[in-house]
């Protein structure tokens, strides 16, 4: 049974090839290669799942070194909603308070505020709701011009209230580091490339992506569609995740029943047929998961193995199998480990 597989790969982080895996009142799917992985995670009550998935593809690299990090996507969640918090009061209440971004926003990110394990900083906080108690914060204090030093006190205030007061240091190990030292030593910011595929750019350039969470104009290498799935499959043949991005809207992506697939599972869709959905917006960038690994169902159609952040309440453990189909169109984004450019 795939849950019994599942709890193999998290408990003692074996690779498992080529192996028949059905979940409990799941379809049956053949494992071609699937990378070691850390716990599932829940989300809960935010839109953070471009930090989750990020964080649980530098996870998954690191168990494939031998290494092991579990890390606190609340931490770096907290360290966003800081800046915003600073940045909507001196824009006079006008920056919207949001948890929305994309996946290389992750890198950035830690490189500036750091990083800390999930045990260290964890939390069950409603960060939608938060992210309502901390708009009205700001634009309190912008009305009676409290300063910004005083807003920054409340803010942390709120944040030590709502999630948790943070930690001084991060032990590993028997070490001693700073959330800056601790972010450093779990990924540096040329270690991942961010990469799309839309014909509106020029091809092999670094864009800004257009979608509205991109509110940091991070940017992505625009590469072909088949070059873009051809670095995803290498990478995971290789042993190496690959954080995706792209559009859960269609009727046929089910976290319940584990599955994603298009109507036509066997059509793959050409780069004007992604670039036509895209500008006429049925192509959305909905959501993130890590891509795990590759596996195939029992008519022959191949499929991603994702580990999603919404818990393990599905057929797969919180797992889902995405048809290779579904991602060529409805992929937005995908971070790859950068050292995979030349493996073919």
């Amino acid at each position: 049974m795939f849950k019994h597989i599942l709890i193999f790969i998290l408990s003692a982080s074996v690779m498992l090839c080529s192996c028949n895996n059905k979940g409990n009142d799941g379809e049956a799917f053949r494992v071609e290669t699937i990378n070691k992985i850390t716990p599932v995670k829940d989300q809960g009550n935010s839109s953070l799942c471009w930090a989750y998935a990020m964080l649980a593809t530098i996870e998954s690299e690191h168990l494939m070194k031998g290494d092991s990090v579990n890390l606190s996507a609340v931490y770096v969640a907290r360290n966003m909603l800081r800046e915003q918090a600073e940045r909507c009061y001196l824009t006079a209440g006008r920056e919207e308070i949001t948890t929305r971004a994309t996946a290389p926003r992750l890198i950035a990110l830690i490189q500036q505020t750091g990083l800390m394990p999930f045990d260290s900083y964890r939390s069950d906080c409603n960060f939608n709701a938060l992210c309502r108690k901390l708009g009205v914060l700001c634009r309190s204090a912008v009305t009676r011009r409290t300063g910004l030093e005083a807003l920054m006190r409340n803010t942390d205030d709120l944040f030590d209230d709502e999630i948790n007061p943070v930690p001084w240091h991060v032990w590993m190990l028997g070490a001693e580091y700073t959330p800056q030292e601790f972010a450093r030593s779990v990924c540096r910011d040329d270690e991942y490339q961010a990469l799309t595929s839309f014909t509106h750019k020029p091809f092999y350039e670094n864009i800004v992506l257009d979608v509205p969470d991109n509110r940091s104009g991070d940017k992505f290498y625009n590469v072909p569609i088949d070059t873009l799935m051809s670095r995803i499959e290498t990478a995971l043949r290789h042993g190496h995740s690959v954080c995706w991005e792209g559009d859960v809207s269609e009727p046929g992506f089910s976290f319940e029943r584990g599955v994603v697939r298009l109507g036509d599972n066997r059509r793959m869709a050409s780069q004007e047929e992604r670039q036509t959905a895209f500008e006429t917006f049925r192509t959305t960038d909905d959501h993130c998961m890590e891509l795990i690994g590759l596996a195939c169902d029992k008519k022959g159609d191949r499929y991603f193995i994702c580990k999603n952040s919404w818990g393990t309440d599905n057929p797969y453990g919180g797992l889902m199998f995405m048809s290779v189909a579904y991602a060529r169109l409805k992929t937005v984004a995908a971070v790859v480990p950068t050292d995979t450019s030349s493996l073919r």
